[in-house]
């Protein structure tokens, strides 16, 4: 199944109704309450709430989906992530903010389906998932900025789960290392020194696809 473009739905139509037989019924727009008034809301299961929830946050459980499982199993990841949340969330305490909250339940569920896949395959030579997810067809690719992009986004599925999580949450979504650390569970000096690994493992990559320093900082 291609990668839908981010105009267009993001999950195909068993994953959203698996998801919204999840949602209580839209009745008004909840958009415009803040994460701690969402959530008290779907709480009370005030209607339209779960949706609001939902329509908020799909695009980044996606994205961090596709950057750790790679796009074909991207949409099966969101889908299970988010039916973890809609199910967690009656005990949801507020201890962390929501969105590190979902992040963590995303990303869970991403870690969680590779080893599942990796259980699932016959005994092969290490590295033999990365390999399957670099394998999958690509578009083809545009000129200037685009094609780094792309060789960039190809190196990044190279690295070992746990270094790609981190640089994901760090270098893509912007996240500080407190809230890595909560996400992962792990100490933030812990975030910090497999961030130091995962970018040291990515350049080792980018230097043997012939991408250089110089190519990077222009790029």
């Amino acid at each position: 199944m291609p990668v839908k473009p981010p105009q267009t739905t993001m999950f195909g139509v068993s994953a959203v109704n698996a998801i919204e037989g999840l949602l209580v019924p839209a009745g008004g727009a909840r958009g415009e309450l803040d994460d701690a008034a969402l959530c008290a809301a779907i709480k009370r299961s005030d209607p339209g709430s779960r949706e609001a929830l939902y329509h908020r946050y799909k695009r980044r459980v996606y994205s961090l989906a596709v950057r750790i499982v790679g796009p074909v199993d991207a949409e099966e990841v969101a889908q299970e992530a988010f039916i973890r949340i809609f199910r967690g969330l009656p005990k949801f305490r507020g201890d962390a903010a929501l969105s590190t909250w979902i992040y963590r339940l995303a990303v869970n569920a991403a870690l969680s389906h590779r080893t599942r896949r990796a259980a699932a395959r016959l005994p092969t030579e290490e590295g033999a998932g990365d390999k399957t997810i670099e394998a999958q067809p690509a578009e083809e690719p545009a000129p200037g900025d685009a094609v780094l992009r792309a060789r960039l986004e190809r190196a990044l599925v190279r690295l070992p789960a746990g270094y790609r999580t981190v640089i994901v949450l760090h270098d893509v979504e912007g996240l500080e290392h407190e809230e890595i650390a909560s996400i992962l569970s792990c100490h933030v000096g812990t975030s910090k020194s497999q961030l130091h690994k995962a970018r040291a493992k990515l350049r080792e990559i980018l230097a043997a696809d012939g991408i250089t320093a110089a190519e990077l900082e222009n790029g």
